[in-house]
């Protein structure tokens, strides 16, 4: 797992609409990357829901949202639309950034095992620094806790 003062692995991805988006774009200003396991699932919807109504605090703050999951360009189109997310979805469908944030790892479920998306989330800073790490977070209460953290409670 990546840790706070760490550099954050920059990447390059397509959101939900199909355009380029690059983690150093966004170099200025902080960025909250949340990385979950699947689009329309119950928690991860609960989780993107979450903070699409808390996405004016991050817009008054400044913050950016970024969501990543393996899922496909159409997935997460399918997906922003039916929630109304206001918010970038980047499509990971080759690993590269969970690879890179650690998150793929083994997971067990009902006695099973195996390998997905670890729900963590990184804050980073205005010069692309690992600001904190958040893993396995809860859907519910993620976006709560990082607003408060941003806000210094």
């Amino acid at each position: 797992m990546l840790s706070a003062g760490m550099k954050a692995p920059d990447f390059t991805l397509l959101d939900q609409a199909g355009n380029r988006v690059s983690l150093s774009s966004f170099l200025g200003r902080k960025v909250v990357l949340y990385f979950y396991p699947r689009d329309n699932t119950p928690g991860c919807t609960r989780q993107a829901c979450a903070f699409a109504g808390s996405y004016e605090a991050f817009k008054t703050l400044g913050v950016a949202v970024i969501g990543v999951s393996k899922d496909s360009v159409a997935s997460h189109a399918k997906f922003a639309a039916k929630h109304d997310l206001p918010f970038i979805l980047l499509a990971d469908t080759e690993l590269e950034a969970i690879r890179a944030y650690d998150v793929w790892q083994e997971k067990k479920l009902y006695g099973k095992v195996s390998m997905g998306v670890v729900r963590t989330t990184y804050v980073i800073d205005e010069n692309g620094v690992i600001e904190k790490v958040m893993p396995k977070v809860k859907p519910d209460t993620n976006a709560a806790e990082i607003l408060a953290y941003l806000a210094g409670e």
